[in-house]
Parts: structure tokens; C-alpha cells; sequence
């Protein structure tokens, strides 16, 4: 008999229809059936020795929520028998254009997998577990409409005691890379640990999720530099890793990215469901995106109402010739553009969801130029090797570090949120650098947009920093840091960006989510920490008891626009 090994992952919910993401433990026939009498059923395929399905559930009515339940070969496998949780849903979009009913979208980024329950967790609690504990246990508790999860899935160069365990009684990890994840399977054994989480599973089983990779999801600094890559391709093990973290990103996230009608339309999909085993499909699409990352499109675009996402590949479609470094290939910078201007007056806020922050604290950013410049080769030989030195061990590859990128962003931005159908809001998504912030770009005068424009930054979900880094970023944030950086920038001769800009919240630091409410062209925002039960805080709002005796506090609950 067939068993759930993961999931469900409820991933695409539109008007009519959705999609439900499984692993069974044998091939089979996945089945979703809804109490309201809709559903839909579909083959497993393998990969890798694995089995999985994305279920494409129809017949479901626009603004509705409706439980489900999974089958598998014809028996119920989900939820499980004597679940303390409550029954999985999918809540679809009212596509009334004349109602403008609230779309909550949830968004953070780098989450370590929690421990076992009893374990003490080394880094606090984590704000996904949190989360789902409030929503198991408060009926009356808002769900949001959509997660965004914008990279660091999965860790797969920072491994937990339990996986080290894991993957010593499987090979020597005295040979490289060690206690890194080495292939497909110990790919998997990460998504085992981190979505096999109780809570968890059942928060993704019920509200609907967009994921984007970052590094850690391959390796730390994925893409930082031609001479990076040119680096790793020479050592060993990083074929077989970098092949299988894109194969397992394809097979456990970026499947679910996309609608039913963009599957329909997929060549691999096709290719790799209807092949006996579609490993040699998969792996040679991997090999194709790896070569040649022009070839392959990892961005996506969601539509929530009037609310327009756009998902932005920035690790994997990068150019990285020192001549003409930029955060995407002109192909991705087009389908960016063509999305962010599409249909004007169709959306009441473009959201941009981008895994690496747009704006950074000022001494941060002009670090990131001037290391640039310097491997750019303006200051000569000697100084370009000191630039890549300094790249790579601190980490300098934002979109300050791709200054073309970084104005083309600006000025996409202002052309999208101007005119008398601009969307109220232009909103860039981004987490990675392990603290939460607010900053609010300027344009010089008659040049900005109407909209109101914001770096909205969120992370680290489940993680932590050095207490040295953190005081780095405070740094980076104040007067003195950002005259410091000026001054770097002048060495490197870095002309000034085209905005300015301040920062309005934060920075705060701790296990974080946050989550805008967006009612017609009124839009607010909410940052919620993750505290250990009975710890006090110096948040406000409602706190609620939560998972592994967790709660959240709300640190900042503001109106963005009035609509």
C-alpha cells in the first residue's frame, strides 16, 4: 500500500482551481478530494527513486474555503489518523473585480529546519511554527492568503547535528563536502526534516505558498563572481551538488510555483511525467540550466485579486563577466520589465519579490559598489584580487554589487508606480540578511513615481548572527557608517545611485514574519518576532500562546497607505 511520505503542500490556489503537492512512498494514483464534491487525481512520477504528484484540484467555487482530503490509490492518507490539527483547506480567490475582499500575503526568508519537540533550539523560536500553532488553535485567526518563502528553504551547506548523524551512517564525511549535502538524496533528507515538522506540514497543507531559492539552498555565495564559479567547477563534489540542488528546487518548489495552465504548457513537465523514470530528464534540464542559466526561467508571476507578484530569479540568472555584471540576464530583465508594466491599472500593488534586498544599509551598499569597481579593475590588478577577496568573505553580492542592475530596478520601479493607473503601492520583498527592516527610496524631484514605494525586508524566519554582525548591521544603518561608506565609494570612483533613501523601521533582529494586509489600494503591515512562552516583550498587539510554547509578538503594526 502507498504512503504519504511528505506533504500535502497546498501551492497554487486561483479562482476555480489549485494545486497539491505529494510524495508518496511507491508509484500510485493521487487523489485530492474536497467536501464541496471538487477534486482531481493524477500519476505519480519518479525521480531519483522517488515517487510525487502535483494534483491539479478543480470544480471549486471563486471566494470559498472548502476541506480536503488526500487519497492514495484510494486510501485516505491525509489527515492523519487522530491529527490534533484542523482540517486542511483551500480558500480560493473571489474574482469579483467590484469586491475588494483583504489579500494577506506572509513573507520571510531563511529558515533552519527546527528540532525534534523537546530539544532545545539553539537559535529561539521559529516564526513558521509559531505561526501554524496560533492558526491551529485560534478559530478566529486571520490566515494569510498566500506564504512567500524568498530563499533558504533548505540549508544545504549547514547541516543539523541530525542530519550530520544521518549522512555519517551513509558515507565518510571525512571526504569532501563533508557534512554538506553531497547528491539528490540527501537533498531529500533535508526537505524530510524541514517540511516533516508538524506544524509546519500542516501550515503549508492549508495555506498556500511561493517559494524562490537563495544561496543556501546550493551553497553560501551561490553565483558571486565568474572567477566564484570558475572556483567551484573545479572542485570535485559541486557537479553532483549543484545538478542535484536543481533538480530537487525543480521536483519540492518550483513545480508549485506555477499555475495549471503554465504546466500544461511545460515541455519538462510532460517529458518527466510521462517517462518510467524521469531522472535523465530531469538531470540533463539541470545540466542545461547550470551551463547556460539564460535558457531557463526560474522567475514566475502570481496574480491575487489586484494584488500583482512578481517572483525574481536573482541567484541563478545572473551575468557575471566583470564587464558587464548584471543581477539578471537581459532576457529576465525583459520579462521583469514586460510584468511590472503589464496591463496598467489591473493592480492595486506590484509586489516584487526579490530573494536579495534591493535597498541595504547605506555602508553596506557602498561597500558593495566599491568591491565591485575594484574587481572591475579600476583601481588596477593588485586592488580587483583584494576586491574579490573581500566579496566573497563578506558576503558582497546584492544588487548594490550589480550597480546597472541596481538603477535599472529604480527606474522600472518609478515607470511602474507613475501615471494616473499606477498601482498604489510598488513593494520589493526581500530577506536573506538576517535582520528585518523598513526603508523608504527617493527619487530626485519629478522623477519618482506616485506610487508608494518601500524595501520591505524580512529575516531570518528560524535563524540567528553573531552578535558581531548584528552590531555591523546597526552600524551600517547610522550617520557615521553611511559617511564611511561614502568614502569607500570614492576610492572606487562609484558615481552616487540614482535614490536616496532612508530607513523607516528597524532594524530588528529575532525570528521574524511579516505581513501585509492589502484591502483595495489600502495597504498595512505587521512584523511579528517569535518569543519563547512567558517571555515578556516590548511588542504590542495581541500575543498568543503558540507551538513548543512559542508566541507571537507583533513589533510593528503600520499603515502603509490609506487606499
Amino acid at each position: 500500500m502507498a504512503g504519504l511520505r511528505l506533504g500535502p503542500l497546498l501551492r497554487y490556489t486561483g479562482g476555480s482551481s489549485a494545486t497539491i503537492w505529494v510524495e508518496a512512498s511507491r508509484p500510485c494514483i493521487a487523489e485530492v478530494r474536497c467536501a464541496d464534491g471538487s477534486g482531481g487525481g493524477t500519476r505519480t512520477f519518479q525521480i531519483a527513486g522517488h515517487h510525487y504528484a502535483l494534483v491539479e484540484v478543480t470544480g471549486l467555487t471563486p471566494g470559498t474555503s472548502t476541506p480536503y482530503e488526500v487519497f492514495l490509490d484510494g486510501t485516505r492518507v491525509w489527515p492523519e489518523p487522530g491529527s490534533a490539527f484542523p482540517a486542511s483547506e483551500i480558500r480560493t480567490c473571489d474574482e469579483d473585480p467590484g469586491r475588494a475582499e483583504p489579500v494577506r500575503v506572509a513573507f520571510g526568508s531563511c529558515r533552519w529546519a527546527a528540532p525534534p519537540a523537546g530539544e532545545k533550539d539553539p537559535v529561539g523560536p521559529d516564526a513558521l511554527d509559531t505561526l501554524a500553532a496560533r492558526l491551529a488553535t485560534d478559530p478566529s485567526a486571520r490566515r494569510p492568503d498566500v506564504l512567500l518563502l524568498l530563499g533558504d528553504q533548505v540549508y544545504a551547506d549547514e547541516t543539523s547535528p541530525a542530519t550530520r548523524r544521518w549522512l555519517a551512517a551513509r558515507r565518510d564525511v571525512e571526504d569532501p563536502p563533508g557534512t554538506q549535502v553531497a547528491d539528490y538524496e540527501e537533498y531529500t533528507r533535508l526537505y524530510y526534516e524541514s517540511w516533516l515538522d508538524p506544524e509546519v506540514r500542516w501550515l503549508l497543507s492549508t495555506v498556500p505558498s511561493c517559494m524562490i531559492f537563495d544561496d543556501h539552498d546550493i551553497v553560501d555565495d551561490w553565483n558571486t563572481s565568474a572567477a566564484w564559479v570558475a572556483d567551484m567547477r573545479a572542485t570535485p563534489w559541486w557537479r553532483e551538488r549543484v545538478l542535484s540542488g536543481l533538480m530537487s528546487y525543480w521536483v519540492h518548489q518550483h513545480l508549485g510555483n506555477l499555475s495549471p495552465a503554465e504546466l500544461a504548457d511545460d515541455p519538462l513537465y510532460a517529458a518527466v511525467r510521462e517517462a518510467p523514470d524521469g531522472t535523465d530528464v530531469l538531470r540533463a534540464f539541470a545540466c542545461r540550466a547550470d551551463t547556460d542559466p539564460a535558457s531557463v526561467r526560474w522567475s514566475y508571476r502570481r496574480d491575487f485579486g489586484r494584488v500583482r507578484v512578481l517572483m525574481v530569479d536573482s541567484r541563478a540568472a545572473r551575468v557575471l563577466d566583470e564587464d558587464a555584471r548584471s543581477m539578471l540576464d537581459p532576457g529576465e530583465a525583459r520579462w521583469l520589465r514586460t510584468e511590472a508594466l503589464d496591463a496598467p491599472g489591473d493592480c492595486d500593488h506590484l509586489l516584487i519579490g526579490t530573494s536579495l534586498p534591493w535597498l541595504l544599509p547605506h555602508l553596506v551598499h557602498d561597500a558593495e559598489g566599491w568591491s565591485a569597481a575594484l574587481c572591475r579593475g579600476e583601481k588596477g590588478a593588485r586592488w580587483a584580487r583584494f576586491g574579490e577577496r573581500l566579496r566573497r568573505a563578506a558576503d558582497l553580492e546584492h544588487w548594490a554589487a550589480f550597480p546597472q542592475s541596481f538603477d535599472a530596478l529604480a527606474a522600472l520601479i518609478a515607470e511602474a508606480g507613475s501615471g494616473p493607473q499606477a498601482p498604489a503601492t510598488v513593494l520589493v520583498l526581500s530577506g536573506d540578511v538576517h535582520h528585518a527592516y523598513v526603508a523608504e527610496p527617493s527619487w530626485p524631484e519629478g522623477s519618482g513615481p506616485t506610487a508608494r514605494a518601500l524595501q520591505l525586508t524580512c529575516s531570518p524566519v528560524h535563524n540567528a548572527i553573531p552578535r558581531s554582525i548584528e552590531l555591523g548591521f546597526r552600524f551600517g544603518w547610522s550617520r557615521l557608517g553611511r559617511a564611511l561608506g561614502r568614502r569607500f565609494a570614492g576610492h572606487g570612483r562609484v558615481p552616487q545611485p540614482p535614490v536616496d533613501w532612508r530607513r523607516t523601521g528597524g532594524p530588528w533582529f529575532g525570528n521574524h514574519l511579516m505581513t501585509l494586509t492589502l484591502t483595495g489600494r489600502a495597504a498595512a503591515l505587521r512584523l511579528e518576532r517569535a518569543r519563547p512562552g512567558g517571555e515578556g516583550g516590548r511588542g504590542r498587539g495581541n500575543a498568543r500562546d503558540g507551538g513548543r510554547g512559542a508566541r507571537l509578538v507583533t513589533v510593528e503594526d503600520v499603515r502603509l497607505t490609506e487606499g
